[in-house]
């Protein structure tokens, strides 16, 4: 394969429908893809070179589902930061956090901040899950950490959440809709998209490949 994305970036839709064609409780589809498909898709990107990979995991929106909903989304990130990101770890994975993590539970919170400083020297692949993300939530948040006057782009990137990291060359959003719904609204300037109809339940390694070769064809030209 040429060229290689650097960063690509994942919005994670369609786990609920998955599940509903299938008959199945609704959090099924979300345990599918923290058991199943997170980890071969993240260690297949670093076998082909990616850099970072970022998913979407909850939005700033996300909170109005319904509680039981909610509650069980709550367990399934227990479960993927004790087990999951375990062995990512184990791989070299660097695993690094966006979002608002206060309005997460306490014992959620250390959990993350744990992993993060656990694996801040691994290098074999960057992993970025975004939680209680949002990204006029980030501007917001960003905009109140100096003055106005001093911003300019560069120093505003270094502000975000995302600081440190290069913007994604490729958003991929599962499902089929064909929207970004404000994720990484200011990093996405020219990222090239692209809107398969599976969903995330059924992200395959040979699926990532194919959005890679369709990321090859695309001729950028950052405005010029």
């Amino acid at each position: 394969m040429k060229h290689i994305p650097i960063h690509i970036a994942i919005i994670m839709d369609g786990n609920r429908r998955w599940a509903r064609a299938r008959g199945l409780p609704i959090l099924e589809g979300h345990r599918r893809v923290a058991d199943k498909i997170l980890e071969p898709l993240i260690e297949h990107a670093a076998k082909r070179g990616v850099r970072y990979m970022t998913f979407w995991a909850f939005s700033t929106e996300n909170w109005q589902r319904s509680a039981q909903e909610v509650r069980g989304i709550m367990a399934i990130f227990r479960h993927v930061i004790k087990k999951r990101w375990a062995r990512l770890h184990e791989k070299g994975v660097r695993v690094r956090v966006i979002g608002d993590l206060s309005k997460f539970p306490a014992d959620i919170k250390k959990a993350l901040e744990d992993v993060i400083e656990q694996t801040k020297d691994n290098t074999t692949i960057t992993a970025i899950f975004a939680l209680n993300y949002g990204g006029r939530d980030e501007i917001i948040r960003a905009i109140k950490k100096v003055s106005p006057d001093a911003l300019t782009p560069d120093t505003f990137s270094q502000l975000l959440d995302t600081s440190g990291i290069p913007d994604p060359e490729l958003i991929i959003r599962t499902g089929g809709e064909q929207r970004l719904s404000g994720f990484l609204l200011w990093q996405s300037e020219y990222s090239e998209l692209y809107f398969p109809s599976w969903y995330m339940p059924e992200f395959t390694p040979e699926r990532l490949d194919e959005a890679v070769e369709e990321f090859q064809k695309r001729k950028r030209r950052f405005g010029r």
